[in-house]
């Protein structure tokens, strides 16, 4: 392996071991995820449907369910694994309540990114607004869930 190689290797090790990162990697891949549901509900599950009489919403509603289910799952399992629950925890009412707590985190995200943008359109271009936005949704869903849904167990 060549030197550059080994030092890209252990860069990559060193970024798996932040939360962030790997909280940041997980947003990534929900939202492959989600634009992936939302093509095959838009145009194959609910092709059937007028776009009037609700294909874009119900569409977009499975999008964001199954979006928001891979990447409860997938932040559990990676990002938080070392916050896991004991097996006697992880029953159906553990997991239920940790998921809902995942899914008013995320909603909150999105009211917080939803409102800066539109209120930070005024000052600068919408784009930028959206991005910076979405910086601070995602540092606030992060300290959301690491605080709140994946808390550290009390010792």
């Amino acid at each position: 392996m060549k030197a550059w190689q080994q030092r890209a290797l252990q860069l990559l090790q060193w970024l798996s071991r932040i939360r962030y990162f790997k909280f940041g990697v997980v947003g990534a891949s929900g939202t492959v995820v989600n634009m992936a549901v939302l093509y095959l509900c838009h145009n194959y599950l609910f092709d059937g449907l007028e776009a009037d009489l609700g294909k874009p919403y119900l569409s977009l509603a499975v999008a964001i369910a199954v979006g928001t289910l891979n990447n409860f799952s997938w932040n559990r399992l990676w990002t938080w694994a070392d916050r896991r629950a004991d097996a006697s925890e992880q029953a159906a009412p553990g997991f239920s309540q940790q998921l809902l707590k995942y899914a008013l985190a995320s909603w909150f995200g999105i009211g917080l990114q939803y409102g800066l943008t539109l209120w930070w359109s005024h000052f600068m271009h919408y784009m930028l607004a959206n991005v910076l936005a979405i910086l601070v949704a995602s540092v606030s869903n992060f300290l959301a869930n690491d605080r709140w849904t994946f808390k550290k167990p009390r010792p």
